[in-house]
């Protein structure tokens, strides 16, 4: 990692890491039991944080599918729900409507789930947060999942068993890390998990998985053979109990953008050893904190999104 890199991530670290680990904790709250209304999509007012807008929409755009913007800056049309049940996955946290995604995204992972029994012996997967129906910013918890290319893989087995509202609300997700952060916690961590992140780092249309730093250094740790895979799991922290799956832009889509390309390697170096030193274990308090994004900074069609039928 260069002095400017470093320097550039721990001004980062200072205004995000605090947030993102809290935002991790926030995946592992319970839901509500009681069935939430829809509610009208607010008025947009000058200085209304967007996610008030977009977490206000109860239903997806009527339009073609498409993924806008940025993973953390952006909106979507023609969202398409995720099934809450299949025969090899089930949602999770029925209450937050965010299992929502482009349509690539919802067949990725109906694909990947059915493949899951054979990957490592799993019945299935649980799925926590897509997105939104419209997108957008969340009203708690992502600084990503805008655009409906990303989504959240519990690192809990899926029971045999049909999980009741009840159960999707308040069952926890497996923490599989150690205490201190440092590394997995191994009564818990198991190659079981290593083999269901590999399969789907090796999956074509993934972007970036992102696990916690101590998982991927358990990663590091135990791959065997072929390691090109690693360079799709990037460390970040608040992915203890989950890890996310990014995948790429829909092809022609000119108003999806691209994540810049992964630096080359493993990710097993230096940039991962930063991730455990002390100013990222034990960031400062930000002087002041990060503001929401407003509709002024999303793409301008965000806006047709929001206020379309």
């Amino acid at each position: 990692m260069t002095a400017f890199a470093r320097h550039r991530a721990a001004h980062f670290c200072t205004a995000a890491i605090l947030l993102l680990s809290t935002l991790g904790s926030m995946a592992q709250e319970r839901g509500s039991l009681t069935k939430l209304a829809p509610t009208s999509i607010a008025t947009e007012t000058p200085g209304l944080p967007a996610k008030q807008l977009f977490g206000s929409a109860a239903a997806p755009a009527t339009l073609q599918a498409r993924a806008i913007g940025f993973y953390s800056r952006g909106c979507l049309a023609g969202a398409q729900a995720l099934p809450i049940d299949g025969a090899t996955w089930q949602v999770m946290r029925l209450s937050r409507n965010r299992n929502w995604g482009h349509p690539k995204l919802v067949h990725f992972l109906e694909d990947f789930s059915r493949a899951v029994p054979a990957i490592n012996g799993w019945p299935g997967i649980l799925v926590g947060d897509i997105a939104q129906p419209r997108g957008g910013p969340m009203l708690t918890g992502h600084a990503s999942h805008q655009i409906g290319l990303d989504a959240d893989v519990w690192l809990t087995p899926m029971p045999p068993q049909h999980l009741s509202r009840p159960e999707r609300e308040e069952m926890m997700a497996t923490d599989v890390v150690a205490e201190n952060q440092l590394d997995v916690d191994r009564s818990k961590w198991t190659p079981a998990h290593m083999a269901l992140i590999r399969a789907a780092a090796k999956s074509p249309e993934v972007e970036r998985i992102f696990v916690n730093p101590a998982i991927k250094k358990a990663i590091c740790r135990d791959a065997q053979g072929d390691r090109s895979w690693l360079n799709k799991v990037r460390p970040m922290y608040g992915h203890n109990y989950h890890f996310h799956i990014r995948i790429s832009c829909p092809d022609g889509q000119d108003g999806c953008r691209e994540q810049d390309p992964t630096p080359p390697g493993d990710g097993c170096d230096s940039s991962l050893a930063w991730w455990f030193t002390d100013e990222v274990l034990h960031p400062k308090k930000p002087a002041r904190p990060v503001a929401p994004l407003t509709m002024a900074q999303l793409p301008p069609e965000c806006r047709t999104i929001l206020l379309s039928k």
